[in-house]
């Protein structure tokens, strides 16, 4: 008979529940999440990691703009050096390679300094060589890339088993079950996997970002390497 008693009551309890679950949940900064993966030799793994990821974007930044530049060059370069080639003016052709920085005209430079010294065979071979001089160039610290791409994921995945090492230890150590004491094991597990996962992910699309590129630089040397050596197999009139 005094069923109605039990309305309030009940929405008290749960507006108290409500208020509970309102108090518990909160937002956690990035950092503190970072900071509480520390555990162990966590701490280690996510500094090897933050230094992994600074140096894979340095790397990116810095080999897309230099292959940026190379890829550009200069306007109907490799046209004015045949017309000056044609004209019989060696000086002036290597004046314009050497006011170039493209790893085209450094290329070329090489070829055109044999010019009358040596024979067309032998001219082919230096620009050849040459060329596969530039293209180490333009690869340089890619290789860091390429390594970062697969250690990466493995550095966080070392992460993961220590972190579960951490919560067995304390596991061991704790008189009671409670979630403070595996939370900090736990958070070394997955933090360190993601860091590994983004770094790698990142140094793998970058990587082949970078030598698609570079291939198309390549294909444009190779093109210019074949109409220079033209120029210098046309019969003398």
């Amino acid at each position: 008979m005094f069923h109605f008693l039990n309305i309030p009551l009940q929405i008290d309890a749960q507006g108290t529940a409500a208020k509970a679950v309102d108090s518990v949940s909160k937002d956690v900064p990035l950092w503190e999440i970072i900071d509480q993966s520390n555990a162990g030799i966590g701490w280690l793994i996510n500094l090897i990691l933050l230094i992994m990821f600074g140096y894979t974007i340095f790397v990116f930044v810095e080999r897309y703009l230099a292959l940026s530049k190379a890829s550009k060059g200069e306007a109907n370069f490799i046209d004015r050096i045949k017309e000056k080639l044609s004209e019989g003016k060696i000086s002036e052709a290597k004046d314009m390679c050497k006011n170039s920085t493209s790893p085209i005209a450094r290329m070329l430079l090489k070829g055109i300094e044999r010019i009358g010294g040596a024979k067309n065979e032998s001219i082919a071979a230096t620009i050849e060589n040459t060329g596969k001089f530039e293209i180490l160039r333009l690869e340089q610290r890619l290789n860091f890339l390429a390594t970062a791409s697969g250690a990466a994921p493995m550095i966080g995945f070392l992460g993961t088993v220590v972190g579960m090492v951490v919560v067995f230890i304390d596991l061991q150590n704790a008189t009671s079950l409670e979630l403070k004491i595996i939370a900090p094991g736990i958070m070394t597990a997955m933090i360190t996997t993601v860091e590994g996962l983004i770094v790698g992910i990142i140094a793998f699309m970058g990587y082949n970002f970078l030598i698609g590129k570079i291939g198309k630089v390549v294909y444009q040397m190779e093109n210019a390497a074949l109409e220079f050596m033209d120029v210098l197999n046309q019969p003398q009139k």
